[in-house]
C-alpha cells in the first residue's frame, strides 16, 4: 500500500512564539513609538517642556514654545509617523514579493523614478518648490512601477524579472538625472537637499497632500498579508490554496508605488529605512506577514523618529539630515544581525 501524501503546505507560515507574546511585543512597539513621537516633539535645537507640549498641542495661544511644537515639530513627526510606516512596509512587502531578502523600496526603481522626475520638473520646468514638484515624483515614481511591472512579464510577472527589470531602469535613469544635474545648477541645488532624505521640510500643506496616499498604501500593504504569505511558498502552491498570483504581484508593486512614492515625493529617498526594517522585526514577529508587518509599521516610524531627534540634538544649533542619521545608526544595527544569524528568507 503506497504511503499517505503529506499534507497540503499551509499559507501561513508556523508561528515561532504564542500569539500573546507577540501581542505583547507589539503593545511595547506601540508604546514605544509614542514615547519617541513624544521625544520628537519636545526635544531639539529648543528643549520644550512636555507641559508646554501638551498645552501647545491642545489649547496653542501663541507663545514660542506653543508655535515650535503646533506649527512646526507637529507636521514634522507626523510625517515621520507616515513615512516611517511606508517605508517600514513597502521594504517588508518588497523582500516579499521578490523573495529577497537584500531587497529595498529602490529595487523596483520607484525612487529612481521620483528622482528624474523631480529633476525634469526642476530643470525644464522651473519649479522650485515642494509643493510645486511632490506631485511630479509621485508621477515618476508610478510610471516607471508600471513600466519595471511591463517589463517583468506583466500579469506572469516572476520575482526575478522584476528585480532585473527595476534594476535596469534605475542604472538607465540615474545616468539621467546626473546628467542633468551637470548642466542645470539650479536642479543640482534641488537635488543636493532632496537626495539626501529629510524631515525638515515638513509642513501642513505637504502632509495634507500625502497623508491620503500614504494611508491608502498602509491599509492595502497589511491587507496583503495573507497572500503574500500563500506567494512565499511559491506560484504552483499558491495557486492551490486558491491564491491569485498574479493579482496579488499587481496589487503589491501598487502598494510600494504608493508608499515609495509618496514617501520619497515628501522626503527625498531615505536609504536603508525599508532594508533594515524588515530584519529589525522579523525575530519578534516571525515569518508570518501577518504579524511582521504591523511590527514594521510600528518599528520603522520610531527607528526614523529617533535618528531625526538624534540629528536635531547633535548638530545644535543647525540639524543633521534623518536620511544621513538614519544610515549611520542603521549600518551597525544591520551588520550585528548579519553576524549573528543566517539571513532569512
Amino acid at each position: 500500500m503506497p504511503p499517505a501524501e503529506p499534507p497540503l503546505a499551509s499559507p501561513v507560515p508556523p508561528a515561532r512564539t504564542h500569539p500573546i507574546p507577540r501581542a505583547a511585543g507589539l503593545l511595547a512597539a506601540a508604546l514605544l513609538l509614542a514615547a519617541v513621537a513624544a521625544a520628537s516633539l519636545a526635544l531639539g535645537t529648543k528643549q520644550v517642556p512636555l507641559a508646554d507640549v501638551w498645552t501647545g498641542l491642545l489649547h496653542p495661544d501663541g507663545r514660542e514654545n506653543h508655535v515650535i511644537v503646533h506649527d512646526l515639530r507637529l507636521p514634522r513627526t507626523l510625517l515621520g509617523l507616515l513615512v516611517g510606516a511606508a517605508l517600514g512596509l513597502a521594504g517588508s512587502v518588497m523582500q516579499a514579493l521578490t523573495r529577497n531578502p537584500l531587497a529595498d523600496p529602490g529595487l523596483l526603481g520607484v525612487n529612481a523614478g521620483a528622482a528624474a522626475a523631480v529633476v525634469s520638473a526642476a530643470s525644464f520646468l522651473g519649479l522650485r518648490s515642494l509643493s510645486g514638484y511632490l506631485w511630479f515624483a509621485l508621477l515618476g515614481a508610478a510610471v516607471v512601477s508600471a513600466i519595471v511591472y511591463a517589463l517583468g512579464g506583466g500579469r506572469h510577472a516572476t520575482p526575478v524579472r522584476l528585480a532585473l527589470a527595476g534594476t535596469a531602469l534605475t542604472a538607465a535613469l540615474t545616468g539621467y538625472v546626473s546628467a542633468v544635474i551637470l548642466l542645470d545648477s539650479a536642479a543640482l541645488d534641488i537635488m543636493r537637499f532632496w537626495t539626501v532624505g529629510s524631515l525638515a521640510s515638513a509642513n501642513r500643506d505637504v502632509l495634507g497632500q500625502v497623508a491620503p496616499i500614504l494611508l491608502a498604501g498602509i491599509v492595502l500593504a497589511l491587507l496583503l498579508a495573507a497572500p503574500l504569505n500563500a506567494l512565499a511558498l511559491g506560484d504552483d502552491a499558491a495557486r492551490a490554496l486558491g491564491a491569485r498570483t498574479d493579482r496579488t504581484r499587481a496589487l503589491a508593486l501598487i502598494a510600494i508605488t504608493l508608499l515609495c512614492g509618496s514617501a520619497t515625493a515628501a522626503c527625498g529617498p531615505i536609504v536603508f529605512l525599508g532594508l533594515l526594517a524588515p530584519h529589525l522585526v522579523r525575530p519578534l514577529s516571525g515569518p508570518d506577514l501577518r504579524w511582521l508587518l504591523p511590527y514594521a509599521a510600528l518599528l520603522a516610524p520610531a527607528l526614523l523618529l529617533a535618528a531625526d531627534v538624534l540629528g536635531r540634538i547633535a548638530a545644535r544649533p543647525s540639524e543633521l539630515q534623518a536620511g544621513i542619521t538614519v544610515a549611520v545608526l542603521g549600518a551597525p544595527v544591520f551588520v550585528a544581525l548579519v553576524r549573528r544569524r543566517t539571513v532569512q528568507r
